[in-house]
């Protein structure tokens, strides 16, 4: 893993705001943030909201993201999103293999195809994986993630400056309102160094490990204390200024 002093939060709002609603939050989110100090913050609207909210954050240190990218640039493929053009936005970062997006029929060859073209673009992916409640209780979470991430990085190759974040959704705690055991995590976290390190010297020290499903205030701290992980992905309480901003002041 890299020595990245700053813990990622990462902002994903899903589906779940109009226009207007994204555009009022990014303001009272811009309005609140401080910045400096130990935390990047990268919020990921919808598409539709990607170029509003980026003239809002618009000289900031608040960093976009697009939640979903395709593999191509242009062409004949009627609803998808262009990596050139979000990276013309302003966007710096994309979520890749996003288990709502895998639950629809992304494939691993899709999403490897994906985190390929994000760092063609150098836009810095946030590869999700993570394993299944039927998958958890068969205990093949260990199998799935090293699965997951083989095929998410195989063949990518980075440039100097590049990095790629790994992000471990465990599929059955997403929206739940009940995070992950931190003690499991952080096996968790470990299985995915181990994978990514015996991968070769292209991958050595250049990734992070974070955690998403249910993050809120109060759990916050057991997923950063000890340098367990980089940071947080934030769906549900990245919808209220409120509570992202206290998130936000629970690990600075």
């Amino acid at each position: 893993m890299t020595s990245q002093n700053k813990k990622y939060i990462i902002a994903n709002w899903k589906m779940k705001l109009g226009q207007q609603a994204a555009v009022e939050l990014a303001k009272k989110i811009k309005k609140q943030y401080r910045g400096g100090g130990s935390v990047e913050l990268v919020v990921c609207p919808s598409a539709t909201a990607l170029s509003a909210v980026a003239e809002i954050f618009k000289g900031t240190e608040i960093k976009l993201g697009v939640q979903d990218i395709f593999y191509h640039d242009f062409g004949a493929y009627t609803g998808q999103i262009s990596p050139s053009v979000v990276k013309e936005i302003g966007c710096e970062y994309a979520i890749i293999g996003h288990s709502e997006v895998r639950k629809l029929g992304e494939t691993d060859e899709n999403v490897n195809r994906k985190v390929a073209v994000a760092l063609k673009h150098n836009l810095t992916p946030i590869i999700c994986v993570g394993e299944t409640f039927q998958e958890y209780e068969a205990k093949k979470t260990e199998v799935v993630i090293i699965n997951q991430v083989v095929k998410a990085l195989e063949d990518v190759k980075l440039e100097a400056g590049q990095k790629v974040i790994i992000a471990y959704e465990p599929v059955w705690v997403i929206g739940s309102g009940q995070a992950v055991d931190h003690g499991i995590f952080q096996q968790i976290v470990q299985i995915i160094a181990h994978t990514a390190i015996e991968m070769g010297e292209k991958l050595s020290n250049k990734f992070e490990v974070i955690y998403g499903g249910s993050v809120d205030e109060d759990n916050i701290k057991d997923f950063i204390a000890g340098n367990i992980s980089a940071g947080v992905i934030v769906g549900n309480n990245s919808l209220v200024a409120d509570k992202l901003l206290k998130i936000i002041r629970n690990i600075q």
